[in-house]
């Protein structure tokens, strides 16, 4: 499934995720290229057989956005919201249970902090490999999502209780209110149709995303190799600004993740991909937890 998160791609929800028929062009007098055999295809004579976003086969409203998508007579075997609900609750809540441990057994004081901030390091590129792995998977592996949440988990508890403990106290629980309220907000403005995930919102956001990504990646770079902050894109008042623009980011990748699920239910995506929506979904929340952490370190590092 192709994320909307900038650096991970989920394949479940690719053109070329098994489930063909959505983007081919029909064939004169005869079904859809792809059709044949497929229960996820539409109808030769559908009018959104062009996917506005060449990414999402389940994507198939007009781009003005009308009367929404009508789901499928039979929902058997079939995506349907309460399995986005509960995978993602599954996703979080080991995420969260892994993160609550790491904070009581792995210490940020003066003599554990080196160990601790290594094995959080450690769990986090740990994490990382096994997100990559899920994204260039056709199809979704709940042990893998689940394990990306466990090692992230420990890692977020290692950060958060380093943060909380010396640099800002009650940061994690500003950090989690934070994400819990723009969640909230957005979920509101999408449902209300105060925001409208179209092909150019869509390509917009990609494109902040993949810059804010490579922008904070040169940062990285200059000061692990050059000493300092970097490029100062994470301290002082452009560390503030950069903060809240991930911020601003996050939310909308929140309002595609929305989309994405939305049309995977329309279109009778297999029940199997609610792990994928989970999946993108936690790494949505995580990205929004982390610039909250951040942003806050850095307005009481300047205090």
């Amino acid at each position: 499934m192709r994320s909307r998160n900038p650096v991970f791609s989920r394949r479940g929800f690719s053109r070329d995720n098994g489930y063909a028929g959505f983007n081919a062009a029909p064939q004169a007098g005869g079904p859809a290229v792809g059709t044949q055999g497929n229960p996820y295809a539409q109808p030769s004579g559908n009018p959104y057989a062009q996917n506005p976003y060449a990414q999402n086969p389940y994507a198939q409203q007009d781009l003005q956005y009308g009367a929404p998508p009508q789901a499928p007579a039979t929902t058997a075997g079939r995506m349907t919201m309460d399995d986005v609900v509960m995978r993602t609750a599954s996703t979080l809540g080991v995420l969260i249970l892994t993160a609550a441990l790491s904070w009581a057994l792995l210490p940020v004081d003066d003599a554990n902090v080196s160990r601790s901030y290594g094995l959080g390091i450690g769990a986090a590129l740990i994490g990382m490999v096994l997100a990559f792995v899920q994204s260039f998977k056709r199809t979704a592996s709940p042990a893998l999502i689940l394990s990306y949440a466990a090692f992230e988990g420990v890692f977020l508890g290692v950060v958060s209780n380093f943060v909380d403990s010396r640099i800002a106290s009650g940061a994690a629980m500003q950090a989690v209110i934070g994400t819990m309220a723009v969640f909230a907000a957005v979920l509101v403005a999408y449902k209300a149709g105060w925001i409208r995930v179209n092909r150019r919102f869509y390509g917009f956001v990609m494109a902040a995303g993949l810059g804010f990504v490579l922008l904070m990646t040169v940062n990285l770079l200059f000061a692990v190799f050059g000493g300092g902050d970097g490029l100062g894109f994470r301290s002082g008042a452009l560390g503030v600004f950069f903060g809240i623009v991930g911020v601003i980011l996050g939310a909308c990748f929140l309002a595609l993740d929305f989309k994405q699920v939305e049309d995977g239910i329309a279109y009778g995506a297999p029940r199997q991909e609610a792990w994928l929506a989970a999946f993108g979904l936690t790494l949505t929340l995580v990205w929004i937890y982390m610039e909250f952490l951040r942003l806050i370190a850095i307005l009481n590092s300047n205090d």
